[in-house]
């Protein structure tokens, strides 16, 4: 488990070292800022789950910041120090979102002991969330049907089950590698361990290569600290890299070397980190044509394909379809905080008629928007919009909302970027954390767009 990030803001830079060395020494990581507008940048670049706050900075006050300071993390833990306490100021700071009001000079033995009190309170409210989340959302299933092609798809993923070997997940953009791979963690002999996932695909050699492997600081420009990569944080447990077939060969190189001799170097470092990991990869590509052509390491091709297994296109299974429908819309029904959903028998039957080409992603994206539309929770034929999941909604033709079509909008673009917040933010044009917001506000979901 990575040690718990503390950013500590206070313009004295006496304060900020000694409570900064005392936390290290205590287990913490641990960043500082001297000021509001340092500690913005530091809480959308790290994500820590802890902050000591100082009350009077050159630029504003604590209190009168931190509802957009917590903006970035709902979940952030917040301590208030302040050399000019009073119960007055006391009662604003715990209204405006402090967990903690503490008054200079403060003990650090009794800061470490609130702070791990309050981080603990976190751990227990996250779990707390996951539980009543799971209540609504249980696992979803990824071999719903009774076809032929599921079936095939069931026993090829129990075969895998028996093995901590590769595994190549293969099959059409949105048909649900994502779910089975989770399934494989959930069910594998490293259910206890880790699941870290990645989808490569647009990612740059160079981000790559340091969101993998982390990097040494002075590494390139803007390394300014150690970092680790993902195969370290996911040590002893399963590391999921969807769209493998969009890496440059360097970094295949590299991925080879883990798988055979279960090593790595950070990004500017010298010397080798053991790491045991399980690799399950997924791409929607030929990667067999691919190493016919170059672009694709046949040597990494044949370590990775040891247990394969092909998700089947929806429309080669349209008898699961009404089954899968009725799924996805239970599992509507409680994100979108509506009564229960259902599918008339016509718009089943258009439903089975369907190509499906973006899979079950799409057959998502017709249910999200039509279950939006609907007053009774019937869904009718004419309340398919096929459309919709790659058009432009018309807010005229819906007669939706402001709050409905805002809603379905993050939905679609979520859907297009696979989960991914800050690409999502950037094509809608807003802040990542007012993003993340919305995303709270309206229970959303991220692991089901990741599929």
């Amino acid at each position: 488990m990575s040690r718990p990030k503390v950013l500590v803001v206070d313009d004295d830079p006496a304060i900020r070292f000694a409570v900064g060395d005392f936390l290290e020494h205590k287990g913490y990581a641990v960043e500082s800022a001297a000021s509001l507008g340092e500690a913005r940048e530091a809480l959308l670049k790290t994500r820590p789950d802890a902050m000591i706050l100082d009350q009077r900075l050159p630029d504003g006050t604590a209190v009168e910041a931190l509802d957009e300071l917590r903006a970035a993390d709902a979940d952030l833990v917040v301590l208030l120090l302040t050399g000019h306490g009073s119960i007055e100021l006391a009662v604003q700071a715990v209204k405006a979102g402090a967990d903690h009001f503490l008054t200079k000079p403060v003990e650090l033995a009794a800061l470490a002991a609130v702070l791990e009190r309050s981080l603990e309170n976190q751990r227990n409210r996250k779990k707390q969330r996951a539980s009543a989340a799971g209540q609504g959302r249980d696992e979803v299933d990824p071999f719903l049907g009774t076809s032929a092609a599921i079936g095939r798809l069931r026993r090829e993923a129990m075969l895998a089950l028996g093995t901590e070997s590769p595994v190549l997940i293969q099959g059409e953009t949105g048909s649900g590698k994502g779910v089975l791979a989770r399934w494989l963690h959930t069910h594998g002999p490293r259910a206890e361990e880790p699941l870290v996932d990645l989808n490569c695909a647009g990612l740059s050699r160079e981000f790559l290569e340091s969101e993998l492997f982390g990097h040494v600081r002075g590494a390139f420009t803007t390394a300014v600290a150690d970092k680790k990569g993902l195969l370290e944080i996911a040590h002893r447990g399963v590391v999921f890299l969807d769209e493998i077939g969009d890496t440059d060969p360097r970094i295949q190189a590299k991925l080879l070397k883990v798988l055979e001799e279960k090593s790595f170097r950070r990004l500017g470092e010298v010397r080798d980190r053991r790491v045991d990991v399980q690799l399950v990869a997924a791409t929607n590509r030929d990667l067999m044509k691919m190493c016919r052509e170059g672009g694709f390491r046949s040597d990494l091709y044949y370590r990775i394909s040891t247990i394969p297994i092909t998700v089947p296109a929806l429309r080669e299974r349209s008898e699961d379809i009404p089954g899968l429908a009725a799924d996805l819309l239970r599992r509507l029904a409680f994100d979108l905080k509506r009564g229960p959903l259902e599918l008339t028998e016509e718009a089943a039957e258009e439903l089975r008629r369907h190509r499906w080409p973006g899979n079950v992603r799409e057959l998502r994206n017709v249910l999200e928007r039509a279950a939006l539309s609907v007053r009774d929770g019937r869904i009718r034929r004419r309340d398919l919009r096929f459309d919709a999941a790659i058009g432009v909604v018309d807010p005229v033709d819906t007669g939706l909302t402001l709050e409905q079509l805002e809603q379905l909008q993050i939905h679609r673009v979520l859907t297009e970027e696979r989960g991914r917040v800050v690409a999502a933010a950037e094509r809608l044009g807003v802040p990542r954390s007012t993003l993340y917001m919305k995303i709270k506000t309206y229970g959303i979901d991220l692991d089901a767009y990741q599929s």
